[in-house]
């Protein structure tokens, strides 16, 4: 499959990553919509325009990676693999099935295109410099992409890791932080402020660029800057919103980990269905 440059059809293939992520969490009766499709968008561009991947070969060792730190949102990484070929879409409607290789968070020992097993939150930026580092060791030219969670980023390891990204200069890696401003347990400011994000990364050495999370423009320039970017690792600040594309899920909290009932998801899927 060629990579997708028009504007309009990434969107599309966006709203299509939509109707894979309430499928699996309807199917499933539970899991994580809310941030899954905080980060549709930005996943959508990843798998269709940005990243250097072949669905069959999802082993091959000059691929770019992906590492979903705040894997909890697998039905995101799930669904923009499906419609990417990795597996089957019909697939979807199997999450958390005790006899489905697509569990509740990534496993890259089953699952063709999982590029790191995660769910504990906090240790994937850790996973995502072991692969930049080793890229460089080795004289390989993939670059390394990893998705944090503006919630995640309290974990203390986040910033040791971040530490580390910048003392070896790895330009190969690009961090993308979900700014939908909402956890488990409320809001951003209300748990425990990690304001201002961008100076933060800033001042541990890496590039930072602020975008509109859903802004597909604004998406596929922010990458096109970062592969520029030379002896230190950039940072897209993604500012997103909690559920986009679901009225009554966005910006609410208690979608973070739950599954709509039917009623909900015949009215989530018709609203993407005029998408």
């Amino acid at each position: 499959m060629k990579k997708i440059e028009d504007i309009k059809e990434l969107e599309k293939k966006s709203n299509e990553v939509r109707k894979g992520i309430i499928e699996a969490v309807y199917n499933g009766k539970s899991g994580h919509p809310g941030g899954s499709l905080s980060i549709a968008d930005i996943i959508t561009v990843l798998y269709f325009n940005e990243m250097n991947i072949n669905p069959e070969k999802p082993n091959d060792e000059s691929r770019d990676r992906l590492v979903l730190s705040k894997g909890h949102c697998a039905p995101a990484l799930y669904s923009a693999l499906a419609n990417r070929g990795f597996f089957e879409t019909e697939e979807l409607k199997t999450l958390r099935n005790i006899e489905s290789r697509l569990q509740g968070h990534p496993d890259m020992k089953h699952i063709p295109g999982v590029d790191m097993t995660t769910g504990s939150l906090g240790q994937g930026l850790s996973s995502a410099n072991g692969m930049a580092i080793a890229g460089k060791l080795d004289n390989k030219d993939y670059r390394v992409y990893c998705i944090l969670g503006d919630g995640e980023i309290e974990e203390g390891q986040i910033w040791e890791a971040a530490m580390a990204s910048a003392k070896y200069k790895l330009d190969n890696l690009c961090v993308i932080v979900d700014n939908n401003n909402l956890q488990i347990d409320g809001t951003i400011e209300e748990v425990m402020s990690s304001y201002p994000i961008d100076e933060k990364f800033r001042s541990f050495g890496f590039q930072v660029i602020n975008i509109d999370g859903h802004d597909i423009e604004e998406i596929l320039k922010a990458f096109e800057v970062a592969k520029t970017i030379k002896e230190k690792p950039t940072c897209i600040i993604a500012k997103t919103i909690k559920g986009k594309g679901i009225d009554f899920m966005e910006n609410q909290v208690g979608w973070h980990g739950k599954a709509p009932n039917e009623e909900q998801y015949n009215q989530a899927m018709r609203q993407l269905g005029q998408s």
